[in-house]
């Protein structure tokens, strides 16, 4: 009989365990490697993503997969320690696993990424459901709930992308021993944002940060209490009907 140790079936199971526990649904999660600011980890991402993976998990009882690190980090590629790897070696890494996975009886995927700049995403989940019929890929929408959630932890009308107010509450709360508080970042004029996707960030802000952060704003306890109530919220959010939703796209496309 089945016995979890865990509260979620994962790569540090057995491989007995994960067959006897029957599951034939699989957590894939990607996180990055990449500047956060001057004086923020380059891993949020990656914990980020690894959260995701871990409640998914338990929403459907899937088995989750380590977080791969990596991920297109273009815009931040000129600052020292990002690692970013292109769309093609990222997509055909996470091809081959999924592909291994189902000649072991795997049948339905969930795909989650901590990096919003992750634009081969919504491309390879359509391609893969299109590639192989047996199976099923989803991901979540990464725009559900966000403003009920900033709102839920106290920062409704934060206008940033990367690297700001919301990353330091994110890393005061996920790793707060790897964070030196100090201000950092800058308000970023709107017109630059037109070219974020074609210029390396450092041209584009003063320090790697769009959106700041002012040390005096608010106490460690505030930023990490902050941090943990905006990502449980929208976490939650992402996971409702997860279930429901990757079952019934499994049930229509293997309707004959």
């Amino acid at each position: 009989m089945f016995n979890n140790k865990k509260s979620t079936l994962n790569y540090t199971n057995s491989t007995a365990e994960i067959e006897a526990s029957g599951t034939e649904t699989a957590i894939i999660s990607v996180g990055a490697t990449e500047q956060f600011g001057p004086y923020l980890p380059m891993h949020l991402d990656t914990l980020i993503a690894e959260k995701y993976a871990e409640a998914f998990g338990e929403v459907l009882h899937a088995y989750v997969l380590p977080t791969l690190p990596f991920n297109t980090s273009e815009e931040h590629a000129n600052c020292k320690g990002t690692i970013t790897v292109s769309p093609t070696v990222l997509t055909a890494m996470l091809e081959e696993i999924i592909v291994n996975l189902t000649k072991q009886g795997f049948t339905k995927f969930v795909l989650c990424n901590g990096h919003g700049g992750a634009y081969w995403e919504s491309a390879f989940v359509k391609q893969i459901n299109f590639k192989y019929p047996d199976l099923i890929l989803i991901t979540t929408h990464r725009h559900l709930a966000w403003e009920d959630a900033l709102q839920h932890a106290g920062l409704q009308g934060l206008d940033e992308m990367h690297a700001g107010l919301l990353s330091v509450c994110t890393a005061m709360w996920l790793c707060p021993e790897l964070v030196e508080l100090k201000s950092m970042g800058s308000d970023i004029p709107r017109a630059n944002k037109k070219f974020a996707d074609y210029i390396y960030w450092e041209k584009l802000t003063e320090d790697g940060c769009w959106g700041k952060f002012e040390e005096e704003t608010y106490t460690s306890v505030q930023l990490s209490e902050m941090g943990e109530k905006f990502w449980r919220f929208y976490i939650d959010k992402r996971s409702e009907n997860l279930k429901f939703i990757l079952d019934d796209a499994f049930r229509m496309k293997m309707t004959k």
